[in-house]
């Protein structure tokens, strides 16, 4: 069984709503839960001109390679009602894999760990609370460690 580490946002919509739908299909398609953070609402990162967002992270177990996972929260994201159109914009649903097992994925369509989890308090508050103690495979630093030396100070606050 594999452990992946999921990010959840939305900013369109009920927010709350669909991270719990999400997380209802995550569930049938991708695997079990095991673990949940809190909701937390937080500053748009990168276009700021645009609502707050509702993130959580989850850990699930799943039978499904990194690949198939990234195929099937993509498939999920569509099903919801996602349309990709800029970078950074609104959204109805974001799903990002954050960490699979301890692998290490660089390729053109999967990148493994996610490359900005250093770099993102919005990421890094639900991770920390969730795994303080994991080390980031690439970065050889606790996500704790990670957390307290973020260069983002947007605000991050419980839901």
């Amino acid at each position: 069984m594999n452990k992946t580490y999921l990010l959840l946002g939305s900013n369109m919509g009920n927010s709350k709503k669909q991270l719990l739908k999400a997380i209802m299909l995550i569930e049938k398609q991708v695997g079990k839960i095991t673990r949940r953070s809190s909701l937390y609402s937080t500053a748009a990162w990168g276009n700021t001109k645009q609502p707050d967002f509702l993130n959580q992270v989850i850990i699930a177990e799943t039978g499904l390679t990194a690949t198939q996972t990234m195929q099937t929260i993509l498939q999920i994201e569509k099903k919801m009602g996602r349309i990709r159109t800029v970078k950074n914009a609104p959204r109805i649903i974001d799903i990002d894999i954050l960490f699979f097992n301890k692998q290490v994925i660089d390729q053109e369509d999967l990148q493994v760990p996610h490359p900005q989890i250093q770099n993102r308090r919005f990421v890094l508050t639900p991770l920390n609370e969730l795994s303080p103690n994991f080390n980031h495979p690439v970065l050889k630093r606790s996500i704790h460690h990670l957390f307290i030396h973020c260069p983002d100070k947007l605000n991050v606050k419980k839901f």
